[in-house]
């Protein structure tokens, strides 16, 4: 985890977050569940300290 992520909680370690970056540079952590699973917010509040669809990255399936 890089200290950058810190701040988000479960979402910086969880598969199923992305990175999403704006045309003015801002970064954003999205929630890939939310796209099938409306229980997840597209772009939850951070730090997330509880959620039912975290899921621990491992290696390559960390996301980007």
């Amino acid at each position: 985890m890089k200290e950058d992520d810190l701040g988000a909680g479960l979402c910086a370690s969880c598969v199923h977050a992305r990175t999403i970056e704006s045309s003015r540079k801002a970064t954003f952590l999205r929630c890939e569940l939310s796209f099938t699973d409306p229980r997840f917010p597209r772009y939850p509040r951070l730090p997330v300290l509880h959620c039912d669809g975290y899921w621990p990255c491992v290696g390559f399936e960390c996301r980007g």
